[in-house]
């Protein structure tokens, strides 16, 4: 970063797992690579235990993935969804995903998004948001999810954001577990 330059790049591993303009029909599918991403972080050690996809909501083609890049990157924003929408945008070569002649999108994470990823999530003109594993989940093991208050959902839900939480909860659970039996290391609890 000396130079003014920073480079995000996803896991090389992430290139083995789905590819955009891949077809996922249901939300249990897209849910399901939203915690395959997270599980694959863990096991090949290249950050945290989250992991988040976005796609076109009507037709499922995935548009952009993001893994935890915090600590390997050593950038605090760069959670799983924030680097999600991320390659999102840059796919469609627009800084919302809501801009006109685009197709609604939604995103499909791991982990109910911290205070920093909803603000994130609606500027970024996401449609829907589905999490798994709740907030209390993180906190669980040592993660911070800063302040998000029912009020800061329904401030969405206004703003034409549909939230749908606890899909397929258990195995994103199971992932939070394994990244704690392996030692992943908490960096902002």
């Amino acid at each position: 970063m000396k130079d003014g330059s920073l480079l995000i790049a996803l896991p090389d591993w992430c290139r083995e797992v789905a590819a955009p303009g891949e077809a996922f029909e249901s939300m249990e599918a897209r849910m399901g690579l939203a915690i395959r991403l997270a599980r694959e972080n863990v096991l090949c050690c290249s950050g945290g235990p989250f992991g988040a996809a976005v796609f076109e909501q009507a037709s499922g083609r995935l548009v952009g993935v993001g893994v935890n890049l915090v600590q390997r990157l050593r950038n605090s924003v760069l959670h799983a969804e924030t680097v999600a929408v991320m390659f999102a945008q840059a796919r469609v070569g627009a800084y919302t995903l809501n801009a006109p002649g685009l197709p609604a999108h939604e995103i499909h994470t791991s982990c109910e998004p911290c205070a920093m990823c909803l603000g994130a999530l609606l500027w970024a003109g996401v449609r829907r948001i589905v999490c798994a594993a709740s907030r209390e989940d993180a906190a669980r093991i040592g993660f911070e999810e800063g302040p998000v208050f029912p009020a800061s959902l329904d401030y969405l839900r206004s703003r034409g954001v549909e939230i749908v939480r606890g899909v397929m909860a258990e195995p994103a659970r199971e992932v939070l577990d394994l990244y704690v039996r392996r030692g992943g290391l908490v960096y902002n609890g």
